[in-house]
This record gives C-alpha cells, sequence and structure tokens, in this order.
C-alpha cells in the first residue's frame, strides 16, 4: 500500500470528499441528496475555506493512481485535563467502497495517528455512528477502545 498519496483537499475535491461521505452505510437525516445543486452549494466551500485556513484543522484526502480513494479530517484541541494535554479528534473517516477491505483504511488511520503524535497529542478521539457495527469493529481493531457514550444536539 506504499502507493498512497495524502495530501490536504483542495477546493475542487469538495465534491469528492461529499460523495465519499455521502456514500457511508450510515447517513443520517440531516444529509441532503447529493445532486449537482447540493454538489456546489457555497456553504460546503465556505466550511472548507475556514477548516483549510485553521492550523488546528486538516482535511485531508487519500489518493491512489491519481484517484481519491478516501478522506478524513483531524482536528487537534487543547484542553485542561491530564496536565494540558492536546488531544485529537478523527472525524469523516471514509473510503471508496471498491477500496474496503484491503487494508487501504488501517493504513489512513495509522497514518492520521501519526500525524497526531507528531502534533502532541496525547490521545486520538473519534465517533461513529452507532447503527455502524462494523465500523465499530474496525476501530477496535485498530485499538481504539469504547470508553464514552456519545450525544448530540442538532440546532
Amino acid at each position: 500500500m506504499s502507493d498512497l498519496i495524502y495530501r490536504d483537499a483542495r477546493p475542487e475535491d469538495i465534491p469528492t470528499i461529499l460523495t465519499l461521505c455521502h456514500a457511508g452505510d450510515a447517513r443520517g437525516a440531516d444529509t441532503p441528496p447529493l445532486d449537482q445543486e447540493t454538489l456546489t452549494d457555497p456553504r460546503y466551500r465556505a466550511a472548507f475555506d475556514e477548516i483549510s485556513v485553521d492550523p488546528n484543522h486538516r482535511l485531508i484526502v487519500v489518493e491512489r493512481d491519481n484517484e481519491i480513494v478516501g478522506t478524513l479530517q483531524i482536528s487537534f484541541l487543547p484542553g485542561l485535563p491530564r496536565f494540558g494535554m492536546r488531544r485529537a479528534i478523527l472525524e469523516n473517516v471514509h473510503i471508496r467502497a471498491d477500496q474496503r477491505g484491503n487494508g487501504l483504511g488501517s493504513q489512513m488511520v495509522q497514518w492520521a495517528v501519526e500525524r497526531c503524535r507528531e502534533g502532541g497529542c496525547g490521545i486520538v478521539q473519534l465517533t461513529s455512528n452507532k447503527i455502524r457495527l462494523d465500523a465499530h469493529r474496525f476501530y477496535r481493531k485498530l485499538g481504539f477502545e469504547q470508553t464514552h457514550e456519545g450525544f448530540k444536539l442538532l440546532l
């Protein structure tokens, strides 16, 4: 799998990233269907710009053979607990459906965890939709523990 290229996303990657996120097996009711109008909604570009200028966030795409096959976001957070330990959150980890099951996901998460270490983090957190049981097994296999129960309040 050494043929993978990890890079920060560019604006032209937004439709592909959204398509990958949308193709997940747990699309929420708050996720609009994808069509050309949705893919070009200016709110996505505004969110992309906000992420890309903040050094505490990285939106990553993973390429193989000049095609995007995966994406994830890393967010670095300062905190007071554990003597001010920095933590990282992995968000929107998605792999193209035809690329699943070949170790790509493991390699992507391990790459992201290493970036978190390099960023001075002492813990990496993530959430996964309750119905994504395969994803839960995947994360446990990589050493993540289900230590907390997550909550959301849609505004």
